[in-house]
């Protein structure tokens, strides 16, 4: 029982090990109007806020896996509501599983397509 709890232990410490990833100043979003259906893509740099209707969105940091810039990347974005700061987000969101910690707004969605490399 014990070779097996210490092989399973080997088994979760290697997989587990950090992928190394690199930071860039700009990202590509893309928001979603669902009244009218009307899609956005936002080109954003970091510090910079922009808006879509009635949101304003802030890029913090944008990183992607070094080696694979179309891999996953992933964004910490601050959004704000100008007319309702409860319906807001604060935090990271991944391109590859966007609804795993989204927007939770009635009117848009904001999702992260990639991370701007140059």
């Amino acid at each position: 029982m014990r070779t097996v709890i210490a092989l399973l232990c080997a088994l979760i410490a290697t997989s587990a090990v950090a992928q190394e990833v690199t930071s860039t100043d700009s990202a590509t979003l893309r928001g979603l109007d669902k009244i009218d259906g009307a899609l956005s893509d936002i080109e954003i740099r970091r510090g910079e806020t922009k808006s879509l209707g009635r949101l304003l969105i802030a890029l913090e940091d944008c990183r992607y896996p070094t080696g694979d810039p179309q891999a996953n990347a992933y964004a910490y974005l601050t959004i704000v509501d100008r007319y309702n700061p409860d319906l807001g987000f604060d935090g990271w969101m991944m391109a590859s599983s966007p609804a795993l910690n989204a927007l939770d707004h009635p009117r848009y969605d904001v999702w992260v397509l990639r991370c701007n490399t140059s």
